[in-house]
């Protein structure tokens, strides 16, 4: 039975904005040690005498494992599993398991709304508005930019797992022609098009597959150049997908209508972008927010108690080791 485990929460703040139910996780733990953040230093003191380690972001390392000998289960907050070392957990026999389809509904509106904004040149506007422009029309309207319609476009998908088929069937609602683009290093599909196929049709591309070595950087300055000129690019997926310098460079050249990005190559931004120069038109960036709904946050709390009850209770889910 789970509710004679221990447990730890290590970094619990990077998910619960305190609006969130956590009686779940409570219920599935003898104790449950909450930790709103949680720097290197601190985990190995920290994890010692768990069974269980649930993070978000923290590294669960080797020496980590190691240094835990109760240890019997990592739960991961979110989909990626690149801070455990799933090796080291392996051999020690710890299951992991992460959190699947929580955030589809928060990130297929969030893709959709930027395309809408750059489409309806939303932040133009409103830029627009603050500095008066309206205020001092002639007309009654203000139509400095060009405003482009989504009904009759084609939209150029990468990736169409369960997020990208939910952008798909919201594109498609607004009119829009979908074609799905081949992913590098995967096996090809015949409903699939080779990227020097899919690029030249598309009005708007937008990205929902995994960064791995195959994919980093797949869209560099030879594919943005593929675009029709005024296309769309939206990522919602992960950073180091696109070349940054090289969307920096197609954008300042007005190669493309515009670009919004949920993601950067290296989170946060610390040492700066490409991306984050203040000269780059038609740019809108969202600080990796698109997956954060309460609702999508409320269901990751909840996959985590029932892998930690299913786990215990000899039926794994989301098991990844």
């Amino acid at each position: 039975m789970t509710d004679l485990h221990r447990a730890v929460f290590l970094d619990y703040s990077s998910l619960d904005l305190g609006d969130l139910d956590l009686t779940p996780l409570h219920q599935a733990f003898g104790t449950l040690e909450l930790h709103g953040a949680t720097s290197p230093q601190q985990v190995i003191e920290r994890c010692r005498d768990a069974q269980v380690i649930i993070t978000n972001k923290v590294v669960v390392n080797a020496e980590t494992i190691a240094a835990c000998p109760d240890l019997q289960l990592i739960l991961i907050t979110a989909t990626g599993t690149n801070n455990v070392d799933l090796a080291a957990a392996r051999a020690r026999g710890i299951a992991v398991c992460n959190c699947q389809g929580y955030g589809t509904p928060s990130v297929a509106q969030h893709t959709l709304m930027l395309l809408l904004a750059l489409a309806t040149r939303l932040p133009d506007y409103q830029k627009a508005i603050a500095a008066g422009q309206w205020q001092r029309s002639s007309q009654f309207c203000l139509l400095e930019f060009p405003i482009v319609e989504l009904e009759g476009k084609t939209l150029g998908l990468l990736g169409h797992g369960e997020l990208g088929g939910a952008v798909a069937r919201l594109a498609e609602a607004f009119g829009m022609r979908v074609l799905l683009g081949q992913l590098p290093g995967r096996p090809p599909r015949e409903d699939r098009l080779a990227l020097s196929e899919l690029l030249p049709q598309v009005d708007a591309l937008t990205l929902h597959c995994p960064l791995n070595d195959s994919t980093r950087n797949m869209i560099g300055a030879a594919e943005l150049a593929l675009l029709k000129p005024g296309a769309f690019v939206v990522n919602t997926a992960r950073g180091g997908l696109i070349d940054e310098q090289a969307l920096a460079d197609a954008l300042r050249a007005g190669q493309l209508g515009g670009a919004a990005t949920d993601v950067l190559s290296v989170e946060p931004p610390v040492n700066g972008n490409p991306l984050l120069a203040d000269d780059i038109p038609r740019l809108i960036i969202t600080p990796h927010s698109a997956w954060g709904s309460r609702e999508a946050r409320q269901r990751i709390v909840a996959q985590v108690a029932e892998s930690a009850r299913a786990h215990f209770g000899g039926t794994p889910l989301r098991q990844v080791n």
